[in-house]
């Protein structure tokens, strides 16, 4: 079989390799489509080298069916379509015993602290397994994994029906963010100084704003009658918007910080402490945001054919995750099974 995997100094390998048989508890997918997503793109340039084993098997954004299943697997077939919620913690930290398993302080996120889903035929453990709703297009299901992701962001935030809401960043993450926010019943302008970014979210019917020629905070002012913005998503990942965040947030407003950040940013405390603004963290997902995201997918509410701009074989995956970097698309699919 083959497999993409990440061998340092930029360069991915695709490589043959013996299938893994399931084991006890195990089933083995023949993988069908995996996305590429920023985590993806900074393991390639070496952001994450202190954090990843070489040679990792890339991909954690998957969709695929079950070949074979192990001993003891009794509640899932061969065939059945899958994807899988790729979190495994240890059930014994302080944070797995207040039932914030998905943040468990020992996190193993598969496909970047362990091997991931860029190969034909993948063995993991059943429980990490997601049933595909009857009638989902694997390519659709392909996408389970960051809409879920865009999901418990804003699940985190406590959005309401007629929020007005500002996105900082309008890569694939901010553009699900503002899909998702629509879908909930608010109101989300986006904020994006890449200008093919700023048109491709354009294109999904969200207002969208260059910072480098618009006076946000007067802006914000304006579209909310002086009030500010109820919840603003920092998802860009800049010292710029980092900054920018507090003031454009309304008294008592929430910002969710909801991307990984290499190193400590300014951000405005004053205007934190004078409209007692609510900071927050959003990481990962839990079991319930996959449902969630399953039946916002099976129900056509997230634009894929929008969103999914590009389809690439194993193959093309360098090319593809140059492109995404480059803002020219919005979600990368790889046909695993293609060449």
């Amino acid at each position: 079989m083959l497999t993409a995997a990440y061998v340092g100094a930029s360069a991915i390998e695709i490589r043959e390799a013996e299938p893994i048989p399931p084991g006890p508890g195990e089933v083995q997918i023949r993988v069908a489509y995996v996305g590429l997503c920023c985590n993806d793109a900074k393991i390639l340039m070496g952001e994450m080298d202190a954090q990843v084993h070489l040679p990792l098997v890339l991909g954690h954004e998957m969709s695929g069916t079950i070949e074979a299943v192990g001993a003891g697997v009794e509640e899932w077939s061969v065939g059945d379509a899958v994807t899988v919620m790729p979190l495994t913690w240890d059930g014994t930290c302080p944070a797995c015993l207040a039932g914030n398993t998905h943040i468990c302080q020992n996190l193993d996120l598969v496909g970047v602290d362990s091997p991931g889903a860029l190969q034909s035929l993948w063995t993991v453990s059943a429980k990490l397994l997601v049933a595909i709703p009857a009638g989902t297009p694997l390519t659709t299901a392909a996408l389970v994994e960051p809409v879920a992701a865009a999901v418990h962001d804003v699940r985190r935030s406590e959005l309401k029906a007629g929020n007005k809401v500002v996105i900082l960043g309008a890569g694939p993450v901010g553009a699900l963010i503002a899909t998702v926010v629509r879908e909930f019943g608010a109101d989300a302008v986006v904020v994006e100084p890449d200008p093919p970014r700023r048109a491709r979210v354009g294109e999904l019917g969200f207002v969208t704003l260059d910072p480098a020629a618009t006076d946000l905070t007067a802006w914000v002012d304006q579209w909310t009658a002086g009030a500010g913005a109820d919840i603003v998503f920092e998802v860009y990942g800049s010292a710029d918007a980092v900054l920018a965040a507090a003031d454009l947030a309304k008294v008592r407003g929430t910002i969710v910080f909801v991307t990984t950040h290499g190193a400590p940013h300014e951000v405005n405390l004053e205007r934190v402490f004078r409209r007692e603004l609510r900071i927050l963290g959003a990481r990962v997902y839990q079991r319930t945001d996959f449902y969630a995201a399953l039946e916002l997918l099976a129900r056509g509410a997230i634009p894929t054919e929008q969103l999914v701009t590009q389809i690439d074989p194993l193959s093309g995956i360098l090319a593809a995750i140059d492109e995404l970097e480059a803002g020219r698309l919005l979600k990368v699919l790889v046909d695993v099974q293609g060449r």
